[in-house]
Order: C-alpha cells, then sequence, then structure tokens
C-alpha cells in the first residue's frame, strides 16, 4: 500500500534496477515520470528523427515497464537535443509549465518517496537531467501548497511526499558511498525464488528494450547496493520507506482486506488456485466497499487480474482488421473460456466508444470450452483519428500542446475501443475490461498484437519530406494515395505558395477496395529566384476535404505504430553549384543525408562489405555516415582500402562518429594521420559561425559561403568534434555555445597523395534532411573539394 515516483530526464535515464526492486521486491507502485520522450536523440535502428523518434523511444519505454513492474508517465517537455546548462533546459522548456505538469502527477499519483536520478548540477552531465532535478525539488514542496498550480486541485488534491532522495551515483555511474549527506544503503540484487530471477537480471531484460539507444544489457548475478541520498523531506534512517505505513492499515476500513488477504495466503494452493476465488471475491466486495482513495481503484484492478488468472477465466474482444474510418462498420469477435471447475456466468459485454448497444446475456463458461461469438458495431461518424495525442496539435518550441486536459502524462490515450465483461462468479458481478486490439500470427514468429486504428478516409504520402531544386528545372512530386474505403473517387491537388506551380491543377484517384493505394504524379516547377515553400496534398471525396500522411514506426521489440502527419513537405530553390557527379555512401545509423543528395541531383552508390573491395576510383567522393565505425563492424577492416582511394586521387568524407569507434579498430586510425574523436559539440543552432581563415577553399569553391548559409541550421551545429589532431590537418571553424571556449574541431581536412580526407561533425544527418539550404550549399563543397 505505498507509492514510489522516479524522476529523470529520457527514456534510458531511468534505474530499471531501482524500478523492479521497487515493483517486485518492496511491492509498491512504482512508476517513472521521464521529462522528455528522447525526441532530440539519435537512433541507431533505423532513419526516424524528433517526434518520430521519441514515439519509439516512449514505447520501449512500455515494453521495459512490462518487464520490471512499473508504469510510464511523461511532461509535455520536448528533448531538444543535448544541453549544457539547466538554465537553457528549463527556458527552452517553459519551467512553468513542467513543473505544472509534474506537481499534477505527483498529486495524482501520490508518491510516499520521490527518487531523482541526476543531481542539480554539473555532475548530472547533461541541462535536460539537471533540470529534472531541479523541477522534483521545486515540485515536491509546490505539490503540498493549495496555492500552487490551484486550477488542478478540481480534479486531485494536494500532496505532501514524505521524501525526495537522490539515486546516487559517481562518474560512469559507479557506486560508492556518496559524501553529499544522510544517506542509506539499498541492497537491490537479490534473487527471488519466486520470479526464478534476480532484481539485476530483471532489469537488464528491461533496459535492453532501449534499443534504439544501444542499450542491451547483459544481466549480471551479483550482490549490487544503491544509495538513496537525502535531499527534502524526512531523512530515512534504516529504509527507503522509513516512517510510512505501507500496510492496508493505512487507508480506512482496510484492516479487514488485510484480514481476508492472510487467510487467503494461508491457505493457497499452488495446484489448484481456483480454489482462492471465492475469497479474493470477498476481498474484491471489500475493497469496493471501502472509502475513494489514490489506492482503491488500482487494488480493484489488481484483485479482478489475481482473480482471472486463479480461476483461469480468458475474455477478449478482437476486430477483424486493424483498421478502420469513422462511420463504418466494425466486425468483432469474442471468445471466452473458464478453465477451472468454478461456476462463472457471461452477464453482459459492453464495447465502450461506438454506438453498439451492450449485449445482456446469461452464458454458462463450461470447464475449457471456448464460447465464441461475432457482432457487428459502427464507428461514431465524429471519432478521433487514431494519433498520439501530443502530436495532434502544433508544438511550441520547447513543448508539446495538450488536445485533451485528461491525457495529462499519460504515456499514450487511452485505446479507442474497450470490451467491457460483466463476469457473475459464485454469485457476485465482477467487471472486467480490457483495451481492444487487433491480433494475428506471423508465421516465422507466432501471435502479434497491434493497435486498432481509426484512419481517415484517404491518405496521402508524397514520396520526399524536402524537394531541392538546384536549378530553374521542374520536378516531378509523387504522391501515394491510400483509400480505407471501397468504391470511392478523390479528387488530389496541391497547395504551393503564389510563385511555384504545378500541373495538372488535380487528378481523380478512383478505388475499388479498402486499403489499395495508387500513385500519382505531379510536375511542380521553382520560380527563377530562390524561394521556399510547403508542398501541401489534399484529396476531397463525397464525405469531405483528407490533408493527412500516414508514417509507419516499425520493430520487432516495440507494436507497430501509425501516425498521420499533414500531408505535406517543403521545397527550396536554391543557388548552387556542383562539381562531380558519381558519390559512393557508406550508410550511418538513422541517416536521411543519401535521399538529401539524391535531391540536388547526385548519382549515388551505396557500399558494404562486399562491394567495398570493388573499383572505387570512379567515386568523385566517398562519404562514410553517422556513427558507420560503430555500427559497421566490417568498416574499420576497410580503412586501407579507403586510404589508398584517397590516396588515388578520391575525397573521403566521414561524418560524425563517437568514441566506440576505438573500440572496434583498436590501433587503426580514423584518418590517414593521427585524430581522436571527442565529446566537443555546439548546441545552439545559431552559434556564430567563425571563419578561421577567409580564404579557405572549402568555402569558397564551388560556391561562395556566406553568413547567410549558416541560417536556419536545426538543433545544433555539430557534435563530436574531433579532439586532437595531427599538424597536417587544416581546421575551418572555431565555434562555441556562450560562455564556453571555441571549439576548432567541427570540420578539417588534409590532402592525402592526390586526394583529400575530410573528418566533420557538423551535423548535416540533421540539417539535410530538414531542407537548409546553406547545408547543402557547404556539402556540395565538401564533395568537390580537390576538383578544381
Amino acid at each position: 500500500m505505498g507509492n514510489a515516483l522516479y524522476v529523470a530526464a529520457h527514456p534510458d535515464d531511468e534505474n530499471t534496477l531501482l524500478i523492479s526492486w521497487l515493483s517486485k521486491e518492496k511491492k509498491v507502485r512504482t512508476a517513472y515520470m521521464a521529462m522528455t520522450r528522447g525526441d532530440g536523440g539519435q537512433n541507431l535502428i533505423g532513419a526516424e528523427q524528433g517526434e518520430y523518434v521519441g514515439l519509439l523511444r516512449t514505447h520501449e519505454l512500455l515494453e521495459a515497464r512490462k518487464i520490471d513492474g512499473g508504469e510510464q508517465y511523461f511532461s509535455r517537455a520536448i528533448d531538444f537535443g543535448f544541453s549544457k546548462h539547466t538554465e537553457e533546459a528549463l527556458s527552452t522548456w517553459g519551467k512553468e509549465k513542467i513543473l505544472e505538469d509534474l506537481v499534477y502527477q505527483i498529486r495524482k499519483f501520490k508518491p510516499d518517496v520521490i527518487i531523482n536520478r541526476f543531481p542539480p548540477d554539473e555532475r548530472a552531465g547533461h541541462g535536460h537531467h539537471s533540470a529534472s532535478a531541479v523541477l522534483s525539488a521545486e515540485a515536491f514542496d509546490a505539490a503540498a501548497d493549495p496555492t500552487k498550480f490551484p486550477e488542478q486541485l478540481k480534479t486531485v488534491s494536494v500532496w505532501q511526499a514524505k521524501r525526495l532522495v537522490w539515486n546516487s551515483f559517481n562518474r560512469g555511474f559507479t557506486n560508492s558511498e556518496p559524501t553529499d549527506g544522510p544517506f542509506i544503503k539499498i541492497p537491490l540484487a537479490d534473487f527471488n525464488p519466486l520470479l526464478g530471477k534476480s532484481y539485476s537480471e530483471i532489469a537488464a531484460e528491461a533496459r535492453s528494450k532501449h534499443r534504439s539507444q544501444g542499450f542491451g544489457s547483459a544481466p549480471t548475478r551479483n550482490e549490487r547496493y544503491d544509495f538513496a541520498v537525502s535531499i527534502k523531506g524526512e531523512p530515512a534512517k534504516d529504509d527507503l520507506f522509513d516512517g510510512v505505513d505501507l500496510t492496508w492499515n493505512r487507508t480506512p476500513g482496510g484492516a479487514a482486506v488485510a484480514v481476508e488477504l492472510k487467510e487467503i495466503l494461508k491457505n493457497f494452493d499452488f495446484t489448484n488456485p481456483s480454489k482462492s476465488v471465492k475469497g479474493l471475491i470477498k476481498v474484491y466486495k471489500t475493497i469496493e466497499n471501502l472509502p475513494e482513495s489514490v489506492y482503491k481503484a488500482d487494488k480493484l484492478k489488481e484483485c479482478v487480474n489475481i482473480i482471472m488468472a486463479c480461476g483461469g477465466i480468458y475474455c477478449e474482444v478482437n476486430p477483424s482488421t486493424y483498421m478502420v474510418s469513422p462511420g463504418q462498420s466494425l466486425k468483432l469477435f469474442s471468445n471466452t473460456v473458464n478453465r477451472s471447475d468454478i461456476d462463472v456466468k457471461l452477464e453482459k459485454l459492453e464495447i465502450s466508444g461506438s454506438a453498439q448497444k451492450d449485449t445482456t446475456l446469461a452464458l454458462d463458461l463450461k470447464y475449457n470450452k471456448n464460447l465464441d461469438f461475432a457482432m457487428e458495431i459502427i464507428i461514431p461518424q465524429n471519432a478521433a483519428i487514431t494519433q498520439p495525442y501530443w502530436l495532434q496539435t502544433q508544438s511550441e518550441k520547447g513543448f508539446y500542446k495538450l488536445s485533451d486536459e485528461k491525457y495529462r502524462g499519460l504515456p499514450m490515450a487511452p485505446d479507442a475501443l474497450w470490451a467491457k465483461y460483466t463476469l457473475n462468479i459464485f454469485g457476485e458481478k465482477i467487471n472486467y475490461s480490457h483495451p481492444i486490439k487487433y491480433k494475428y500470427t506471423e508465421p516465422a514468429v507466432g501471435e502479434i498484437y497491434k493497435y486498432l486504428e481509426v484512419r481517415p478516409e484517404i491518405m496521402l504520402n508524397l514520396d520526399q519530406k524536402v524537394y531541392i531544386f538546384a536549378d530553374n528545372k521542374p520536378k516531378q512530386v509523387s504522391v501515394m494515395v491510400r483509400s480505407n474505403v471501397a468504391n470511392l473517387t478523390a479528387d488530389v491537388k496541391l497547395n504551393l505558395s503564389k510563385d511555384w506551380k504545378y500541373s495538372p491543377a488535380t487528378i481523380p484517384v478512383t478505388f475499388t477496395e479498402k486499403n489499395q493505394e495508387k500513385q500519382i504524379f505531379f510536375t511542380v516547377t521553382p520560380p527563377v529566384n530562390t524561394s521556399e515553400t510547403e508542398i501541401k496534398a489534399s484529396a476531397t471525396t463525397p464525405n469531405g476535404t483528407y490533408e493527412r500522411a500516414l508514417k509507419t514506426v516499425k520493430y520487432d521489440h516495440i507494436p507497430e505504430l501509425n501516425v498521420f502527419p499533414e500531408a505535406k513537405a517543403v521545397a527550396n530553390k536554391i543557388n548552387i553549384i556542383k562539381k562531380g557527379q558519381n558519390l559512393a555512401y557508406i550508410a550511418g545509423a538513422g541517416d536521411d543525408v543519401p535521399a538529401s543528395l539524391r535531391q540536388i541531383g547526385y548519382d549515388l552508390t551505396f557500399l558494404n562489405e562486399n562491394t567495398i573491395t570493388g573499383n572505387l576510383s570512379k567515386f568523385d567522393a566517398i562519404i562514410v555516415g553517422v556513427r558507420a565505425y560503430n555500427t559497421e563492424d566490417w568498416l574499420p577492416n576497410a580503412q586501407n582500402l579507403l586510404f589508398e582511394y584517397v590516396k588515388n586521387g578520391g575525397n573521403l568524407i566521414v561524418q560524425y562518429q563517437t568514441q566506440a569507434f576505438y573500440g572496434v579498430v583498436k590501433t587503426k586510425e580514423l584518418g590517414p594521420y593521427p585524430l581522436s574523436i571527442g565529446r566537443g559539440r555546439v548546441t545552439e543552432e545559431d552559434a556564430e559561425m567563425k571563419v578561421i581563415n577567409t580564404n579557405e577553399p572549402i568555402l569558397n569553391y564551388p560556391n561562395k559561403i556566406t553568413n547567410k548559409d549558416y541560417e536556419g541550421w536545426v538543433q545544433e551545429r555539430g557534435l563530436y568534434f574531433a579532439e586532437k589532431w595531427s599538424d597536417k590537418y587544416t581546421t575551418v571553424f572555431a565555434i562555441k555555445d556562450k560562455g564556453e571556449t571555441e571549439l576548432e574541431g567541427s570540420l578539417l581536412y588534409t590532402k592525402y597523395g592526390k586526394g583529400a580526407y575530410i573528418f566533420t561533425g557538423l551535423s548535416f544527418f540533421r540539417q539535410l534532411p530538414a531542407g537548409v539550404p546553406g547545408a547543402f550549399r557547404l556539402m556540395a563543397n565538401l564533395i568537390s573539394f580537390n576538383k578544381k
């Protein structure tokens, strides 16, 4: 009967070991409150960036919580990439907004103990990290103050947690006794014989769900202690919950529940758990009659789940398809089975979220015999499209807007449809509900569940996120049109600013089947002068106008995710000169740079461990993608081939890598001359790009790079700059964040034999997909270098 709230900044910041121990050893309700969804992080397993990385990492957290037993919550803060200062994070997010979110969650969840992952200072290593600690300390007091965010008190009540602690660590997350103040020592890695695992083993399984961050973890089977340093409230002396009553006595009438549970445990028969069902129903009824509290709804749900498990009762409703549109009918299939000899009747089935009336039944569930039946419902015409609630409206700088206040803090909005069963067990009514999800069988995997999606009638996908016009020639813009309705005709058009032209004005598209796709083509002509516009696609049917695309995020460790963003792209007419045409590319992690290079007319070939041994001299430049040395095991062994290519006149461009390169390569060098990578980065996207030598050829040929080319950059200037290098390299820029020392390792090059080697930590992998004109012009110069 206790609650614990863990607070940190990002997905993967949480201590899954402590969460496992809290939920499975202390048996308290445990939650992780992440300030952000990790939107600004890199993705080691795919090309998603921004809000789609946030969606992926949200679900990695949900999968981790299924294992370690915690719940998951979020604030509205957007992860805007690496931040060096607490003040920058709080200012960008809007401190009061995110504090409001954390106070609300404390008041709603009512934790006895709040646990910070990070300290509020530079030891946290990241401005988001330290900001989470600052906010947590303020929220600890504000949640108990009725004058703070008083409008919340219509739905939640003030709450004073017993204590706030820091789950301390030393550099490298090593654990030794802290020197900060009063602390307690917590043994976390004990073996649980009922689970057959230690908490450290469970924690490793949970942490390994953070695949997009490369956090696969090996389980440890050894003693492990963490420390809880007192920050606020009453310091703990021996136990994290000192002074907190974790028994049923803490709630009025709860003592009776404790007595009933003690009797059930005393007589529990693990060979026939259904013997406990009658006693559990008595517990359920006792809890049902308790006064309302933060514990009641949660304990009722737990009790129902235990009744269903001990009785071997299985109830599930699944749809015939995973996609439906407003106004359409949907077939549902109910499957119910009782795998014990207790007396169970199915009295009623309600489908909430539809116009379907309750189905009143009086059916006996006989031992181990399926009770199957089908029903058809109508999806309301005004049903909302399935969309992550924080992406339904345009975000502001630093934070997402809530589409509905009732979703505040939730990882996802509740599912569109729910099955609510009323069961009669031993003469008592028990209500059991679950979200309705589609399930199917994949022969190579087995049974797979997917979200049931309410989709737009028509979805429109442009073939590029960014269209770059490097000259006055028109380009073909492809739109893939998909219908979620059979026998439908739609008229599709584009919307651009007036100085851009396109034809034809409208293209009619006819569909005979549901989920049918047809590709159509428009010709877009840019203006003579430099210009930028949005290209928006729309489709009109007899039922209305639709302006949504379909974006899929699909990996085997999370459910398939489909999102419906606006059907739009960016078009940019830029003045750009290129020298060289034929490029080779070694793909890295989350890399959309190749598509961007094709946009400005380059021919591009991908190299892999088989093709790297071919004729490389035909390529005007070879470009190594971000983190390719970290993700491609074969690449370090190809260094000599790449250096030979440079020596013979080639141009090799290596984008940012991390220090892990040296763990893979061992004694080999990243460049032809000594060059080491550090952690230097410039996070201010508008930081001054100070040119070391104004006559620098790489900034003057074939495009004259000016200050205008550094405008409009997104998220950052660059990261993982070179830290040390041979005097044979030439540096180009000296850049810095405010108040820091200038860094010269963002772009450097050297001649080697007849060719050139270029290393850059500038974040082209963000700028090019975002359509930043100056980044394209600078990249064209890198590719053209040594081509006079």
